[in-house]
């Protein structure tokens, strides 16, 4: 009993954890770095949004953005 409660303890926190990582800003930071003067430049009104938007208005923006910053969106999948 004792170490059914310990493991699902120790899954819980593990959960917990990766949740909290997807929080942050995505990315790598030279990944941010490659896109940070385009999000600028053509995302400012999403600028405070979470990630999904500033990812979405970068996707919607993609003809006029950087090579950094579409080389980093391919990196990542995008």
């Amino acid at each position: 009993m004792v170490r059914t409660i310990l493991i699902a303890a120790v899954l819980s926190a593990t959960v917990t954890a990766a949740f909290a990582q997807d929080s942050r800003r995505g990315g790598t930071s030279d990944q941010q770095r490659a896109c940070s003067k385009d999000v600028s430049r053509h995302c400012r009104p999403v600028m405070k949004e979470d990630d999904f938007a500033i990812l979405g208005c970068l996707k919607e923006n993609r003809a006029k953005l950087s090579k950094p910053c579409l080389r980093a969106l391919a990196e990542s999948g995008q």
